[in-house]
């Protein structure tokens, strides 16, 4: 099974990083407040932050209160950044794949993950492997490409627009083929997996999680008058998907 390392690649990882540098970016205005709100209380909690990245949600939830955090993530560049920027005497920062998350001799009360898993091969195997490792009572929150948003192979233009260039629709490809979606961001070979809405739910039910709660990405109405160029085309598809799920004591 193959492990996707794209942010170890030198310009993809600095552009990456240009764009975070922008305080108006699709995380800090779009993703992280969304997933912040889905959030249980930290306090006193043990968390692990698959993806972890560049550290922000792991430092995050340390001045939540939590009692430990794990950041997991496969790239030596983000977990280096991390370490750097975004330490605390409670987080530990360790290499690891998706693939290999079922190694950890340890559980936890809360797992999440922030825009991570769409680099997921098997991703029912990924939710089955992430379940064990839960406390019983525990939460997994995560966040994802939206399966519209995946439904795009860069072969035709994302939007349908007016001779002005205003957006007036977003186009989808093959929304009902599953699988590797091959195209250019940054780097010319850039990979995702496109899954339907259906088999996202089926593999978080399948792998035994109660789902609480499910959003998906809106821009706020003030950020979308002030830069209707970036965010103009989340009135017509979302970008990312976020899950709330518990894991029953039953």
């Amino acid at each position: 099974m193959a492990q996707q390392n794209i942010y170890d690649n030198e310009a993809f990882f600095d552009n990456f990083k240009g764009l975070r540098d922008d305080e108006i970016n699709f995380n800090e205005v779009i993703e992280s407040p969304i997933i912040t709100a889905m959030l249980p209380d930290m306090k006193d909690k043990k968390v692990l932050d698959i993806g972890c990245g560049m550290g922000q949600h792991a430092l995050q939830y340390s001045k939540a209160g939590a009692a430990s955090v794990l950041g997991t993530d496969i790239s030596e560049k983000m977990l280096e950044f991390a370490k750097e920027n975004n330490s605390a005497d409670n987080i530990t920062y360790k290499r690891i794949a998706f693939e290999d998350i079922a190694q950890l001799d340890e559980k936890f009360d809360i797992i999440t993950s922030s825009l991570a898993f769409d680099y997921s091969e098997d991703f029912g195997k990924l939710l089955k492997d992430i379940f064990a490792l839960i406390n019983d009572g525990g939460y997994l929150v995560f966040s994802m490409s939206h399966p519209i948003s995946t439904a795009y192979d860069g072969t035709y233009d994302r939007y349908t627009r007016t001779e002005d260039k205003v957006r007036l629709y977003a186009n989808l490809h093959n929304y009902g083929i599953e699988g590797i979606r091959h195209f250019k961001w940054v780097v010319e070979d850039y990979e995702v997996y496109h899954r339907k809405f259906s088999t996202l739910i089926n593999c978080i039910a399948g792998a035994g999680f109660i789902i609480e709660e499910c959003q998906e990405s809106t821009v706020p109405d003030e950020i979308l008058a002030e830069h209707p160029d970036k965010f103009g085309g989340v009135v017509h598809q979302p970008d990312f998907i976020f899950f709330r799920c518990r894991k029953s004591n039953r």
